[in-house]
């Protein structure tokens, strides 16, 4: 019997013998649990349901500077209230455990009270498709209904509180650092303001914006180096022939000092009368020979005119001093004229040059300084967008702190303040019956299978096959001798039977 296999036929079998025993347990277990459950301490749930209030201001108006979803925030400050820092003070406060606060620890008590809160958020409804929560209720049970109202409204207070300062706090430390990190970078923006200016008043006229007009100045300083080099040949070219004009005439009137002859004179005269005429057949009268010659025949003349009323004169004693005559003093002021303009347009000259150099020099140094400025242009313009970046930054997070501290962003508000329970929540009596019904009712299955396989009689051929280890050669089932009285054929009758075994 120990090593047979049942089928469920036995299990049947074995509740079937014994359903007075479930029976009887079943009715018993629903009326001894209800008597129970008015001997287990008695607990009371008190509630409040707090709703996640939206920002009065839109977000699209001033964004938010804590962006952590509610249920990471929730969670956060649920570890924070729920610590033993801000439990203990309630603890103490209001009385609570009063019987073993000197007995047990305060972290046992601590941790008593954490098994008693309840925190839950509360989940958006499918139709609003929201992605965040509406908002979580707070649960207390405790075996007292105004202790438990006291300790819901004092936690729930504690999360209101907390997440006012944790927002607050996170708006101004978020400023804070924004604003140091402004500073800097406002530092470093004037640090590149510096080195850009210091660069452009050393670089001044040879840098990329100024390269067109370095050409074009170059242009006109060559324009007008070249118009001071024609009119400096000119005045060259007039000079000479000043010059070669003066030296005629000096040598006219010297001749004329030592020679008074009026007919070397006039064979003079001749002559250059004769020069004059070759030159009219080569040039015209405004060639410069032309009018030399026609100039220094008319000087002779008057010579000649002058030796003339010389000769038919009384001779006067000669002036120890010989002046020149007018002509020559005049060519004479106009070589120094001559002078003075060349040496003008010499230094002017120099000048343009030097000028030219200067603004060569520029233009080849350009791409080199184009690059350099190109560098600091761009370091700067980091630098200032940087500085822009972080001062919009910080405005906005201004406006938030702000926003923060008139509590018009998002808060949290009781919708429903703790209730005063006048029910316990548990031992809920009706559910202990019904648990004491099924608890019965399995005790009874258990025992009957119990006591089914602890029995060793044999009821089955199985059973006699198993514990004799012999087969069965007949069965001589029970005959009913009423039926037999009354005519009818022998039947069996399956409850009991009587069984016959031989050994072969």
């Amino acid at each position: 019997m120990i090593e047979r296999e049942l089928t469920p036929s036995d299990y049947l079998s074995m509740f079937r013998r014994r359903w007075v025993l479930i029976l009887v347990l079943t009715v018993v277990g629903g009326p001894l649990a209800y008597a129970v459950s008015f001997l287990v301490p008695v607990k009371y749930d008190s509630q409040t349901l707090v709703l996640v209030q939206q920002p009065t201001v839109p977000t699209s108006y001033v964004s938010p500077v804590d962006n952590t979803g509610i249920s990471e925030r929730l969670a956060s400050m649920q570890q924070q209230i729920l610590s033993r820092a801000r439990l203990e003070p309630i603890i103490r406060r209001l009385g609570l455990f009063s019987k073993d606060l000197d007995k047990v620890p305060m972290d046992d008590l601590v941790a008593r009270l954490q098994d008693a809160i309840e925190v839950k958020a509360v989940q958006p409804m499918a139709e609003t498709k929201a992605t965040s929560l509406p908002g979580f209720s707070v649960t207390v049970t405790l075996d007292n209904p105004q202790t438990a109202q006291q300790v819901c409204t004092a936690v729930t207070s504690l999360f209101i509180e907390q997440n006012l300062q944790l927002r607050q706090e996170h708006s101004e430390d978020t400023t804070e650092f924004l604003t140091q990190q402004l500073n800097d970078a406002k530092a470093q923006l004037d640090a590149q303001d510096a080195k850009l200016a210091a660069f452009q008043s050393h670089y001044l006229g040879t840098l990329p914006e100024d390269a067109q007009t370095n050409l074009s100045i170059l242009s006109s300083l060559n324009s007008q180096l070249q118009s001071v080099t024609q009119a400096q040949s000119g005045t060259q070219q007039a000079r000479s022939f000043t010059d070669s004009m003066l030296s005629e005439q000096l040598a006219l009137w010297h001749r004329s000092q030592s020679d008074q002859n009026p007919e070397s004179l006039r064979e003079q005269l001749s002559t250059l009368q004769s020069q004059l005429a070759e030159l009219k057949v080569k040039y015209t009268d405004d060639y410069p020979d032309v009018i030399k010659a026609k100039n220094d025949i008319a000087a002779l003349r008057e010579r000649i005119a002058t030796s003339e009323q010389t000769a038919t004169t009384p001779a006067k004693p000669q002036a120890a001093g010989t002046v020149e005559p007018l002509q020559i003093a005049q060519l004479r002021a106009q070589l120094k004229g001559y002078d003075q303009t060349l040496a003008l347009q010499d230094k002017e000259q120099e000048k343009i040059k030097e000028t030219i150099k200067l603004y060569q020099a520029r233009v080849q140094s350009s791409p080199a300084i184009e690059q350099q400025y190109k560098e600091l242009t761009r370091g700067y313009q980091t630098a200032l967008d940087s500085y822009n970046d972080l001062l919009k930054k910080r405005d906005a997070a201004a406006m938030a702190t702000s926003l923060e501290r008139q509590q018009r962003s998002e808060q949290f508000t009781v919708l429903d303040p703790a209730n005063l329970p006048d029910t316990p929540s548990f031992p809920n009596r009706p559910k202990f019956a019904l648990g004491g019904v099924a608890g019965g009712l399995f005790a009874g299955f258990g025992l009957a299978l119990l006591l089914g396989l602890r029995d060793t009689s044999m009821r089955t051929e199985r059973d006699v096959e198993l514990s004799l280890r012999l087969p069965v050669l007949c069965v001589i089932p029970s005959v009913d001798p009423l039926s037999l009285k009354e005519g009818n054929s022998a039947r069996q009758l399956p409850p009991e039977r009587l069984e016959l075994t031989l050994r072969n």
